[in-house]
């Protein structure tokens, strides 16, 4: 008998056990994770950027946990010795369309208390000399490093201080009764008095296996990225960002440095038609199911057409994701990028067809469940799992 399980061991799972430790180390806490290993899905495919906050509207969880976030994954790296590098990255505008929604963004990283610093084109080349813009936003506090070796660490801290953790243990069934969770699994059944959902691309079904329905579904984009050859890693010196389209729920393709050097291009962001799928002919017939019966994907289809058709596009046609490249670096030619390891973002949607903007967290009976974390919840990632513990009945779920 466990006091909590926690199903996902991506790096939000994790952190949900590792400030459950924190606070409550006396705690019986199994941790689940289908896969045979830690971090295989959103968290060690995304691009390792620890995200200042500066997007997000000011008082959501997104704007508070992400700049929370910044500084406490920083400050675990240093005291855990994990490689990481906060070398602040640069928001471009390359058209004179693009100078007010700067400005807009300039004023929202003031209300979220993110230290921003306007740039001239020559200001920008001292930084950046290969990029073409008219301006910028310079961000200090933006950073980057490998989530999975984040994540690995935090399993081992975990483990360390007394949780069982439990791979290749995929959750079948879920019922909550009046004082306890029966959890059926592939490998066994768990008994505890709380469930925690972390899963991500399966959170909506997690959900419906806990009994609690809603209209909220996850639609599946997969990330496609480019990498950039050896001889032209010299073209971008840090992290190189358009201003983003408002009007789109994605930031646009952007240029990152790595923490081992590379430098990744992209994302293209497309519908996937499998949830975990990673290649281009990627399908599944339950998941292909689950968005196209879906009224809520036709009504943000509807409504994004002209954007998603580009994003298909260009997904299909590598001279075209180049040019988009060439708008912040002209230099980049297509010989220049090769294909890199894609990822899938678990996007939640409601009915009506609107994107839920903010994390998303339902609570259920003996249970609570995370159904909207894609970015920046890596970066948020040591805050959200500090938030779900506050949002445990821990009186009621641990006897200690």
């Amino acid at each position: 008998m466990y006091d909590i399980v926690i199903v996902g061991g991506g790096i939000v799972g994790l952190s949900t056990a590792y400030a459950l430790m924190e606070k409550h180390p006396n705690v019986r806490l199994a941790v689940m994770e289908k896969e045979k290993e830690w971090a295989t899905h959103q968290t060690g495919r995304n691009s390792g950027v620890i995200h200042s906050g500066i997007y997000y509207k000011p008082g959501s969880l997104k704007a508070r946990m992400a700049k929370e976030g910044a500084a406490s994954m920083v400050e675990f790296c240093r005291q855990h010795d994990i490689k990481h590098d906060v070398c602040g990255k640069v928001l471009v505008a390359t058209e004179e369309e693009e100078l007010p929604r700067m400005e807009a963004l300039f004023k929202r990283a003031n209300e979220n208390q993110i230290e921003a610093t306007k740039l001239s084109k020559e200001e920008l080349l001292e930084i950046e000399p290969h990029v073409n813009g008219l301006g910028a936003l310079k961000v200090n506090a933006t950073g980057i490093v490998d989530y999975k070796v984040v994540t690995e660490k935090l399993a081992s801290l975990v483990a360390e201080a007394g949780a069982d953790l439990f791979l290749n243990t995929e959750v079948m069934e879920i019922e909550e009764m009046n004082n306890k969770v029966h959890v059926e699994t592939n490998q066994q059944t768990f008994t505890a008095r709380f469930l925690v959902n972390c899963t991500g691309l399966q959170s909506d079904r997690m959900l419906k296996r806990a009994g609690i329905h809603t209209d909220l579904r996850i639609v599946p984009f997969r990330g496609e990225y480019f990498t950039l050859t050896e001889e032209k890693k010299h073209l971008v010196k840090g992290l190189i960002y358009p201003v983003p389209n408002p009007d789109f729920p994605f930031l646009g393709v952007h240029l990152t440095r790595m923490i081992d050097g590379s430098v990744h291009a992209g994302p293209n962001a497309v519908l996937s038609l499998k949830r975990e799928g990673y290649n281009k002919t990627s399908f599944d017939m339950k998941d292909a199911f689950d968005v196209l019966s879906y009224p809520g994907f036709w009504r943000m289809a509807s409504g994004n057409m002209q954007e998603g058709m580009k994003e298909m596009f260009r997904s299909f046609h590598k001279k075209t994701f180049v040019k988009s490249l060439q708008r912040l670096v002209p230099d980049i030619q297509e010989q220049d990028v090769i294909p890199a390891k894609p990822g899938v973002r678990a996007q939640a949607m409601l009915a009506d067809g609107q994107l839920v903007d903010d994390f998303y967290i339902i609570p259920g009976k003996h249970s609570i469940h995370i159904c909207n974390a894609p970015s920046p919840a890596a970066t948020a990632s040591l805050e959200i799992g500090k938030e779900i513990v506050k949002r445990i009945p821990i009186e009621e779920a641990v006897l200690v």
